[in-house]
């Protein structure tokens, strides 16, 4: 048989087997990460278009920056915004959607920050890294302001500042993005849900993640050992191929497609 052919076969065979998974599941969870919003057009920190001026991701997003240069960090996270705006919800954050809509229970644990998989219709969401477009008070005193273009619900007595200006919560004290910086703990009741509902699904599907950041890389293994079938959906080899039960090797805005065409 020609290795093309070959190929394309074993292809389709795991998309029937990952199809199977699905159908026959009760409870499923999707795990996404960069790859998936770099489809669309967002730059990632690791990979090409993921250094701002002269800066290094790292340098800006933590709490010494924001500290020490509230404004240098104001900026980059309002070019960031900018980035995002200009990028659409793509085939695989619509399926995904679709999912949610089809199977008996579905959660999407996501650590993306750029709120495409709920412009893309995803309700049921568990943002572990948050989210770029909400601003939250420094002293987290309880006030959230949401400035996602897509998003009506916002604190009235919150307003964005004129160009320039730093944002001000009600309480006096800077705004910050509600994002987790580098050196900061996830919110626990948020990862506890992660862990719980990876921990109960039937199948767990990782897409577009590089398997290297913790503790969202051991979400998989996680379900894994509590009898779940793990598949992978991503353009290349992760630490986690050789662990998952059914590798689709592509973009997941193709795979995932294909995958929803089969169920």
């Amino acid at each position: 048989m020609d290795p093309t052919m070959a190929l394309e076969q074993a292809t389709r065979d795991a998309l029937e087997r990952a199809a199977k998974a699905i159908a026959g599941a009760r409870r499923v969870v999707a795990l996404t990460g960069a790859g998936i919003s770099f489809e669309s057009g967002v730059p990632t920190f690791r990979g090409p278009g993921g250094l701002w001026r002269q800066f290094r991701p790292e340098e800006l997003a933590n709490l010494q920056a924001f500290n020490r240069n509230p404004a240098l960090v104001w900026e980059w996270y309002s070019w960031r915004r900018q980035r995002i705006a200009e990028s659409r919800p793509n085939a695989g954050h619509e399926c995904l959607a679709r999912l949610e809509r089809r199977l008996p229970a579905f959660t999407l644990v996501t650590q993306n920050v750029d709120g495409l998989h709920r412009q893309a219709g995803s309700a049921r969401i568990v943002e572990l890294h948050g989210n770029i477009w909400r601003s939250v008070c420094a002293r987290r005193c309880g006030v959230v302001l949401d400035e996602s273009p897509w998003e009506t619900r916002r604190d009235p007595e919150c307003r964005w500042p004129e160009p320039g200006a730093l944002p001000r919560c009600t309480c006096g004290s800077l705004l910050r993005p509600d994002v987790v910086w580098f050196g900061e703990s996830l919110d626990t009741d948020v990862l506890g849900c992660a862990i719980d509902e990876a921990g109960a699904a039937d199948v767990i599907l990782v897409v577009g993640t590089s398997g290297l950041v913790y503790p969202a890389a051991a979400l998989p293994d996680l379900a894994r050992r509590n009898g779940a079938a793990t598949i992978e959906i991503n353009v290349e080899p992760t630490p986690l191929s050789e662990s998952v039960d059914i590798v689709l090797r592509g973009p997941s805005e193709l795979v995932l497609p294909a995958l929803e065409a089969r169920l």
